[in-house]
C-alpha cells in the first residue's frame, strides 16, 4: 500500500508540474496523468496466489449424475413438476414457492410458510448449485437432490400430501403428465412412480448453475475481479474461512459444528443429531455453499441473521475465535459478491402445466 501511495503521489506531482509549465495542454496532461495513475495502481495489484486458487474450482455447466446428463425430456418434465402446486395437498405450494428461481432460489424468509401457513423450523436454502453439495438439507438427511425433492411433498408442514399414493394418483390423473412421463422414461411399463417424480425434479435442479465473475477469474480472465475484490479474497483466506468454505461451490463439502470454538447463541436446534442420534453430531450442520450468498439471506439454519456482514462476523467469532474489524468484514463481503452468478432465465421460465381432469384430487385445506 505504501508503494502504491508513493507511486500515485509521484504521478500527481508530475501532472501538477505539467499543468504549471504547459497550461495549453492541460487536458492532454490530465489524460496522461490519469492513465499513469491507473498504470501505477495496476502495477501494485497482486494477482491471487495460484496455490490458493487450487483450493477452489469452476462451476460445471450442469451438475450431472454419475451416469451422465439427463435427457431433455426428463429435464422438461422436472421443470413442470417443480412449478406444479398440485403436488401439495391444497394445491397452493410448489417447490418454487419456497425456492423462488427468480430470487436466487430462496423466498427471503427466516423460515417458510407451507400447508395451512404452518412454518417450518429451518431456513429454506437455495436450490441453485445445490446438486453439487455433499448432502441435502441442513442435517444431511438426503443424499442427493432427487431424494431431497420428495421430502417436502410428504412433510405435513410443507406440501402436506398424506402419502405417496395420493401424489402418484394426482399425477396420473392428468393426460399431459402421462405423456410426459412416457417420454422421459421410455420403455418403462409404469413410469409414474413417486421415486421417478423425484428423479425428474432432480434432473431439472441439476441444471440450476450460476457462473459468476469468480468463475471468469478462475478461467484466466484477470480483469474479472477488481483490486478490492482480490484483496477481499485474500482477507477471506487469511481470516481462516477456507477451513470450511472451499471447492467449486465454496463450501457444501462437509459437516461442521456450529459454535466450534465458542458456544452458539441458540442451541435449540441439535442439527444432525436429530437424524443420527449420535452424541458427536450435536450442533453439526452441513456447511452451505457461498455461491450467491449475497442474495440468499437471511442466514444460518434458522434464518436468524439478517445481513451478510453480521453473518461474516459471527462466523469469525464462533467458528474461528476471532473478532474481525469492520474493514476486514467489508473486504470479505466485497469478494463474496463476486460469487453472485447469472440466473439462467430461459431455463427457469415457468412452463405450461398439464390440465387437471375430473379425476384429479381436489384441493384439501385440512
Amino acid at each position: 500500500m505504501r508503494t502504491y501511495i508513493l507511486a500515485l503521489a509521484a504521478v500527481l506531482t508530475l501532472v501538477a508540474g505539467c499543468k504549471r509549465d504547459a497550461p495549453k495542454v492541460e487536458e492532454k496532461a490530465g489524460d496522461v496523468g490519469l492513465a499513469a495513475a491507473q498504470e501505477a495502481e495496476a502495477a501494485v495489484v497482486q494477482e491471487i496466489d495460484a496455490n490458493l486458487l487450487a483450493l477452489f474450482g469452476k462451476l460445471p455447466p450442469s451438475i450431472d449424475r454419475a451416469e451422465g446428463p439427463a435427457s431433455q425430456e426428463l429435464v422438461d418434465l422436472g421443470r413442470m413438476l417443480y412449478y406444479d402446486a398440485r403436488l401439495s395437498k391444497n394445491h397452493d405450494v410448489s417447490c418454487a414457492t419456497c425456492h423462488d428461481l427468480f430470487n436466487y432460489g430462496v423466498d427471503g424468509k427466516a423460515t417458510s410458510p407451507g400447508h395451512r401457513g404452518l412454518l417450518g423450523d429451518r431456513n429454506s436454502p437455495t436450490v441453485y448449485n445445490a446438486a453439487g453439495r455433499h448432502v441435502q438439507f441442513w442435517d444431511g438427511r438426503a443424499v442427493d437432490v432427487e431424494e431431497q425433492a420428495l421430502g417436502p411433498i410428504l412433510n405435513p408442514v410443507e406440501m402436506g400430501m398424506p402419502d405417496e399414493g395420493r401424489v402418484v394418483a394426482t399425477v396420473k390423473s392428468m393426460p399431459g403428465y402421462v405423456e410426459a412421463f412416457a417420454k422421459a422414461f421410455p420403455n418403462v411399463e409404469d413410469p409414474i412412480t413417486f421415486n421417478n417424480i423425484g428423479r425428474a425434479i432432480g434432473a431439472f435442479e441439476r441444471g440450476l448453475v450460476t457462473p459468476s465473475p469468480w468463475n471468469r477469474y478462475l478461467d484466466g480472465d484477470k480483469t474479472a475481479l477488481t483490486a478490492e475484490e482480490k484483496e477481499g479474497f485474500n482477507t477471506f483466506v487469511s481470516t481462516g474461512c477456507t477451513m470450511c468454505h472451499m471447492g467449486s461451490y465454496v463450501g457444501g463439502t462437509m459437516f461442521q459444528k456450529l459454535g466450534l470454538v465458542k458456544p452458539w447463541p441458540s442451541e435449540k436446534d441439535l442439527g444432525r443429531f436429530q437424524v443420527t442420534q449420535e452424541e458427536a453430531d450435536k450442533f453439526m450442520f452441513s456447511v452451505p455453499s457461498l455461491r450467491n450468498i449475497a442474495k440468499t439471506g437471511p442466514y444460518y439454519h434458522d434464518g436468524s441473521v439478517a445481513t451478510l456482514e453480521e453473518a461474516v462476523k459471527m462466523m469469525a467469532e464462533y467458528q474461528l475465535g476471532k473478532t474481525i474489524s469492520d474493514e476486514d468484514t467489508k473486504s470479505i463481503v466485497t469478494w463474496l459478491n463476486t460469487l453472485t452468478g447469472e440466473l439462467p432465465m430461459d431455463y427457469i421460465a415457468k412452463p405450461k402445466l398439464p390440465e387437471s381432469t375430473d379425476k384429479t384430487p381436489k384441493p384439501d385445506p385440512t
